[in-house]
């Protein structure tokens, strides 16, 4: 919500590690925001929200969106006039699903239960929050590509444990949907999805059905797999463990190896297999780009 220092953390790490790209700093639970929900974060608990049991009172303006947002699309416009043009600036939203977990529940949960209850009890009334959220979703993304961002990336963190019917209905149909939108204004986007801990068959359904350009992957799936099943429809990212990054030394150094020779004849982002965790020491950051210039 302060342009001016989101902005500068968003550089600093491009500063202190010559990333090739950056990722605005922000939240995904912006767009709940958006949409009139009460945020708020804790100390050793996480984001807070009042939880949400039907659509009725959330704001559907498109206009009150994009004021709500604004400090986003400053942030981003900030970092693009300073991110030298050689380097990527990435913007980012939340997956329907994933968002919808937070709203139903009114914080993070270990089995999404109350979005899944809401689900099951009132299909209708759920898929018409998932595509509120869509069609919000779809509107951010597309406002970060005008505010300078060179490509987008929806994060279903939760995208696990669903079974095969729910997976389609609530990650990859809202997901498919928001990619058509964006499309619908900007054809040239470049959008990645990180269906984070789905199952392989999951991936390759999401891979082939939402019209990603690249698709991000956590640190359970087979890379040779990967290489097989998904390369050939998107380009992949990821999978690095954010834990073998804090271990470092020959942990990391194998674990670099790994990837790389696995992904050496396919078009791939090196990446964490979901976020940098605080505890990382930056030495071992410093270890891991390195490793990554010196196989080039």
């Amino acid at each position: 919500m302060t342009p001016e220092i989101a902005a500068d953390v968003t550089l600093q790490p491009i500063e202190r590690f010559g990333f090739d790209a950056a990722i605005i700093f922000s939240d995904i639970l912006v767009v709940p925001f958006a949409l009139g929900s009460k945020v708020t974060f804790e100390e050793g608990v996480g984001p807070k929200l009042a939880p949400v049991h039907r659509i009725d009172g959330l704001e559907r303006s498109p206009a009150v969106w994009a004021e709500r947002l604004s400090p986003a699309y400053e942030a981003l416009q900030l970092v693009r006039k300073r991110l030298d043009h050689s380097r990527m600036l990435l913007g980012f939203a939340g997956a329907p699903w994933t968002l919808a977990t937070y709203m139903a529940e009114g914080g993070g949960s270990s089995d999404q239960r109350a979005a899944k209850l809401w689900g099951y009890r009132d299909p209708a009334g759920f898929s018409a929050l998932l595509d509120l959220l869509g069609d919000c979703v779809a509107q951010h993304l597309i406002a970060q590509l005008d505010a300078g961002a060179g490509a987008v990336q929806i994060f279903d963190s939760w995208a696990s444990g669903l079974p095969v019917s729910r997976f389609a209905d609530w990650v990859v149909a809202p997901t498919r949907r928001i990619v058509g939108k964006v499309r619908d204004v900007r054809p040239d986007a470049k959008i990645i999805g990180f269906p984070r801990a789905a199952t392989l068959e999951g991936y390759e359904i999401y891979a082939r059905e939402t019209g990603v350009d690249a698709v991000s992957l956590d640190t359970a799936v087979p890379l040779h797999w990967a290489r097989t099943k998904l390369a050939g429809k998107v380009v992949l990212q990821g999978n690095l463990d954010p834990i073998v990054l804090i271990a470092g030394g020959k942990a990391l150094s194998d674990a670099v190896d790994e990837i790389l020779n696995a992904t050496l004849d396919v078009p791939f982002i090196f990446n964490l297999g979901h976020g940098i965790l605080p505890e990382t020491p930056p030495a071992h950051v410093a270890d891991l780009v390195a490793q990554i210039r010196g196989s080039r």
